[in-house]
């Protein structure tokens, strides 16, 4: 794409349904600032907030829009924790920076619902719990550990039996499953909208249409060259593009896999089915390999998401997994027309664990939330600006070397068989 050609935002439900976008205009002469950010999803906007909150001078570059890429397209969910239960992270981290790391992690949901508290962003915010089914008697196994884990440091969970799930969900697919009430729901693309009012409120200047095409050191600075021909000089940098990341440096492209997730969304349902398919609001996740996601919107509209070919979908056939997967599990829905189907790409880490870098003295690179998204990267957001700022708190995650993925050229083939290696496996359980 030329640098003259706008990145257009792509058509989903959010895009549809979502506040008007605030001004945020093409680079268009030099500037000057104490921190540049790359990339207007939650983890650029959340450190350009807490930084101008601070006092620093901030600019954020986007080559789309804030909440182009996957903060303005993902589920909505809102869930605290990581892929790993807190007896995992003792014994990876230690007793000591382990029990740090779940105390963090475990409140990452309240570092979501506080901000949009505190500045009044509109974003259909609910915090009704996530509900984690099991499919088989080996998930349900681990699932009451995983509860029993979390119970032990004070969460109010429920675990739920197969009738109990059952009438959560709307579904008899699932065997059990249990509750984690620190969860919640909101409008993604308003959620990232909102944190750039906010932002631009304190100072913050944002400048879509702006794709970073070089990025390096002069003197005692960093120099970004946009495609405009504008430049951005800045004391540090942050690189905040996560499964969008370009060659902008060497080698952090091939950090991460980024892989597609599909969505697709029905019309709003009849308040009968209303009534039958998540009449708690809750959000679910389902413990499968290829795990389905699934919500209600405002307006009662069911989403389901799931994993995705990793070529960028065109057709709605492309989509057409889902809809069996949503009948499958939603039988009463038959005949209830999808409305959306749109896709977004989450990155995933070889350690699924977020990766902070910093290959040069005042560059930072942050990504890799492994579909954990909106809580994970408002908490690191946050921490990430205090480190910035000066704070001798250390950050939540040790500073890694930028390691590429072997053959990562071949992703499209390996993730693509690792795919249908775990759906066979989940049909199979």
């Amino acid at each position: 794409m030329s640098a003259s050609e706008p990145l257009h935002l792509p058509p989903s439900l959010w895009a549809a349904t979502a506040v008007p976008a605030e001004h945020t205009p093409a680079l268009a002469e030099d500037s000057e600032v104490d921190v540049a950010i790359v990339g207007a999803g939650y983890t650029g906007l959340v450190t350009a907030l807490r930084l101008a909150q601070a006092g620093a001078r901030v600019c954020v570059l986007d080559a789309g829009e804030p909440g182009w890429g996957a903060s303005g397209r993902n589920g909505g969910q809102v869930i605290p924790g990581l892929k790993f239960d807190p007896e995992q992270l003792l014994a990876k981290f230690g007793p000591v920076q382990g029990e740090a790391l779940i105390d963090a992690v475990g409140s990452a949901a309240d570092e979501v619902f506080e901000l949009i508290k505190e500045h009044d962003i509109r974003c259909d915010a609910t915090r009704k719990g996530w509900i984690q089914p099991a499919v088989s008697g080996a998930a349900m196994l681990t699932l009451e550990q995983r509860a029993e884990q979390w119970r032990q440091r004070g969460v109010a969970v429920e675990l739920l039996d197969k009738a109990a799930v059952s009438r959560r969900i709307g579904s008899q697919q699932y065997l059990g499953g249990w509750v984690d009430p620190r969860a919640g729901s909101l409008h993604p693309m308003n959620y990232a909208r909102g944190l750039a009012r906010v932002a631009l409120g304190l100072g913050v200047s944002i400048h879509g249409q702006s794709p970073v095409r070089q990025l390096r050191r002069q003197g005692g600075q960093w120099v970004l060259h946009t495609g405009q021909g504008a430049r951005v000089h800045a004391s540090r940098v942050l690189l905040a593009t996560n499964g969008y990341t370009d060659d902008l440096w060497p080698g952090l492209r091939q950090t991460v896999i980024a892989a597609n997730s599909l969505l697709i969304a029905t019309q709003p349902l009849a308040e009968e089915l209303q009534r039958s398919i998540l009449p708690g609001g809750e959000v679910c996740s389902d413990a499968r390999r290829l795990l389905l996601y699934f919500k209600k919107d405002a307006q009662g509209r069911l989403l389901l998401g799931g994993r995705g070919p990793f070529s960028e979908p065109g057709r709605d056939a492309d989509w057409s997994h889902l809809e069996r997967s949503l009948l499958s599990l939603f039988p009463q829905l038959v005949g209830t027309p999808i409305e959306y189907r749109w896709s977004g790409r989450v990155a995933l880490t070889p350690s699924f664990l977020p990766q902070l870098h910093e290959p040069e003295p005042g560059l930072s690179i942050l990504l890799g939330y492994n579909g954990r998204g909106i809580a994970l990267s408002t908490l690191l957001g946050k921490q990430l600006a205090a480190c910035l700022g000066g704070s001798s708190q250390a950050f939540l995650f040790p500073v890694t070397p930028i390691r590429p993925i072997p053959l990562h050229g071949l992703q499209r083939l390996y993730l693509g068989a690792g795919i249908a290696w775990y759906r066979l496996l989940d049909s199979l359980g």
